[in-house]
């Protein structure tokens, strides 16, 4: 039985099953753990301005060109043709990001993020910056759903475990609720996991699909967690690092 005065905490475990859920929705955490959000947390650690996500490459392209803006896109874990470079966490590293406009069009990750538009607010979260948006969200006292972007709408294993542990930290303080059982399974997936994340994901589907594309280093680096203290907030349909004093009705 749901108690009314605490906030429940509770896991989407794909985004086709959002709708189900809104009624949890007023801070929505979208993860893509390999490699969307991580590689989001990244840019914003180098410096980058704003972050446009978008759904479809047609729209992407309509930014290519324009003074200060770098253009990514990524399908079925590649770069995609034309495009400056794809969702690899590495290749928005250096002091080149600084001060950019990044426009990222990916597989699963961006089309979350547009699809929990309806949200007071949206945020974006990895294994990353796990301790830094948990700390945040524990302040805020509010309804948190985490939104898993998933593989072409079906569960994976690492968005699952990411959101598992978000759910974790903030059912431990006793100050959160969970009544659904998507969050149940996604705490104990975390609590199996979390002494040997690459060992659990070792033949997780896109652990495997990314080491066919040579991409072990993403791998790794995504699956450390505490590397950032980055949070990326939509703001007008933009994502914007968040000033960590900032609370919901600020934002």
């Amino acid at each position: 039985m749901r108690d009314p005065n605490k906030p429940c905490v509770e896991v989407c475990i794909t985004p086709t099953n959002y709708p189900l859920y809104r009624e949890y929705n007023e801070i929505v955490v979208v993860i893509d753990v390999l490699r969307a959000t991580s590689a989001i947390c990244t840019a914003f650690d180098n410096g980058v301005e704003r972050l446009i996500p978008v759904a479809e490459l047609d729209e992407a392209r309509g930014y290519m060109g324009k003074p200060n803006h770098i253009v990514a896109a990524e399908r079925n874990g590649e770069i995609v043709e034309g495009f400056d470079q794809g969702n690899s966490p590495y290749g928005f590293m250096g002091p080149g990001m600084a001060g950019k406009t990044v426009v990222l069009s990916t597989t699963n990750g961006t089309k979350t993020i547009k699809a929990a538009h309806d949200a007071d607010t949206v945020l974006v979260g990895s294994l990353l910056n796990l301790t830094a948006l948990s700390e945040w969200l524990i302040d805020q006292q509010k309804n948190v759903l985490l939104l898993c972007s998933g593989w072409k709408d079906k569960l994976n294993l690492e968005d699952t475990i990411c959101a598992g542990a978000f759910a974790y930290n903030l059912l431990q303080t006793g100050r959160f609720q969970s009544v659904e059982d998507s969050t149940i399974m996604s705490k104990y997936l975390f609590l199996s996991a979390k002494d040997n994340y690459f060992g659990f994901l070792r033949s997780s589907s896109h652990r495997r699909r990314l080491q066919k594309l040579n991409l072990n280093e993403d791998i790794k680096y995504c699956l450390t967690p505490d590397q950032s203290r980055a949070i990326p907030m939509m703001k007008d349909g933009v994502l914007v690092k968040m000033d960590v004093r900032d609370s919901v009705k600020e934002a």
